[in-house]
Order: structure tokens, then sequence, then C-alpha cells
């Protein structure tokens, strides 16, 4: 638990992806947690990813396993309603999808931009991390926490309103067979 506490005391708070830029890039983040974290824990870090397999595979970590089917149940929510709109097969969901989940993905996939859902989910996805932030803020849970916080913060910052539309507008016009 000390090396924890020495890694989480120089990690700089990220509050939001709103600035300009992250107080620090995944690569430090990395570096710095090679010098901290056992080979166990860094292999856990390693694998870490902002989309679960579909299955459920245990990560080592039960604060990841419980994020991870989190993730997993919003994103076949996501799916299932999207499939229902469009009147085609949907997968059946698993009962650890909560209706919090549910509602949160009716809400999405119920705006008009995509941008704005994209945005609307990932700050459900960080109140949801904020919910289950591990209580000792210097275990290996809580740097997990912080890795996945930062990977959506970055995630968040690629997104560029104009290419999102143009990019949109082609994969529109392709859907109706129409030709820029």
């Amino acid at each position: 638990m000390a090396n924890q506490y020495y890694l989480m005391s120089q990690l700089p708070a990220i509050d939001s992806y709103d600035s300009k830029a992250l107080p620090i890039s995944e690569q430090y983040f990395r570096d710095l947690c090679s010098r901290f974290l056992d080979s166990k824990s860094l292999k856990i870090l390693e694998n870490l990813s902002l989309e679960p397999p579909r299955q459920e595979i245990k990560t080592g970590s039960d604060f990841l396993d419980k994020w991870n089917d989190r993730e997993r149940c919003l994103r076949l929510a996501l799916a299932q309603i999207r499939a229902v709109k469009m009147k085609k097969e949907s997968l059946i969901l698993p009962g650890s999808c909560t209706q919090d989940i549910m509602q949160a993905a009716r809400t999405a996939v119920g705006m008009d931009s995509p941008l704005a859902a994209e945005e609307f989910l990932n700050q459900y996805r960080l109140e949801t991390l904020d919910a289950m932030q591990p209580l000792d803020n210097f275990s290996v849970d809580a740097v997990y926490a912080y890795a996945v916080r930062l990977l959506l913060c970055q995630r968040m910052k690629k997104f560029d309103r104009e290419t999102g539309k143009v990019s949109y507008r082609k994969i529109y016009d392709e859907i109706l067979g129409e030709t820029t």
C-alpha cells in the first residue's frame, strides 16, 4: 500500500476533459505506475481498455470487473435500443443491467446530435466511476479508477465537432446512396 500512496500522491487531479490539455499524459501515467506497482498490477493496467470484451473475462481486479460489467451492460443496452428502433433482432441483456443504465442508454439514443449523445454518455460514465470510487484512495483499485478516468477524458478530447459533422454527412450520404 505504501507504493500506491506515493504513486497516487504524485498524480494530478483530473476533474474533466473540458480544459485545453489534460494535466498528465497516458504515457507519463504508465511510466509512473511502472515505478510503483508490482508486476501483477502492471499487467492488469496494461490490459485496461474502455471497451470490455462481450463475454465476461476476469481482469484480476474486482473493481475493474465491476466497471467492465457496467460498461458492457451500457454498450449492450445501447445496441438493443438501436436494434429495436431499426426493427432488428436484439441481444438479450445480462441480469446485471440496471434501470439507470437502461435510462442512460435511452436518453443517449434519443438525442439528435451524436456528439451530444457521446458527451452525455461520457458524463454518465464519469459519474458512475465516481460512485464506484474505492474508499481507500491509495489502493491499487484507486490507481485503476484513475486510469479509467484518464482514458475517458482522453477519448473525449479526440472528438471534434466539425470533423464529426463531415464524417456523419459522408456516412449518411453513403447509406442513402448519394455521392458527393
